[in-house]
């Protein structure tokens, strides 16, 4: 195992970590669904690590959230939850750290990805398993607007960071080991 592969294994422990401890804090204060704070690491984790691994992150972070803390629910939040976390790391390190895509465009479009596979992931549940559920558009159009003020901050600040760790030579891209 080379150094890369530590050094992602390491990154996107801590990415992990930081998208089960930054919800329980945004939850206390009742903002957790409102302020989407576990898809902050996950965005982060697409620019810094490989698209493999922040695949991962965007999977296993809601998994193991569900199972330590209770949210997101197991069911049925959770399944459309990982895929589009999943979804945001792995189309945020493809677009960024593969096509050299910049930040903005590589963020606006992992999250718009992401709102996508999180509404057929809706549908699929809808259709076959669960009634209550909305149908995708208005999965899509609720889950936009209840998230806006989430949306902004990661619009915000989620670049702010990545040129911050940029600036320091904390990223590397994929042509960069």
């Amino acid at each position: 195992m080379g150094n890369k592969s530590v050094r992602e294994i390491v990154l996107s422990g801590l990415f992990i970590g930081l998208g089960l401890v930054l919800p329980m804090v945004f939850h206390v204060f009742g903002a957790g669904s409102t302020f989407l704070p576990m898809h902050i690491p996950v965005l982060i984790a697409g620019f810094v690590v490989s698209m493999p691994f922040a695949i991962a992150v965007g999977a296993i972070t809601p998994i193991l959230s569900s199972i330590l803390t209770g949210m997101p629910p197991m069911f049925p939040v959770l399944p459309y939850m990982m895929f589009e976390l999943a979804v945001y790391g792995g189309v945020t390190s493809f677009l960024y750290r593969r096509l050299n895509l910049n930040v903005y465009v590589s963020l606006i479009c992992s999250m718009i990805a992401g709102r996508i596979m999180a509404s057929i992931v809706v549908w699929v549940l809808a259709t076959f398993f669960v009634t209550k559920l909305p149908g995708p558009i208005v999965f899509i159009t609720g889950a936009i607007a209840q998230g806006i003020p989430g949306i902004i901050i990661q619009i915000i600040f989620i670049p702010a960071i990545i040129f911050s760790l940029n600036k320091s030579r904390l990223i590397l891209r994929e042509g960069n080991y």
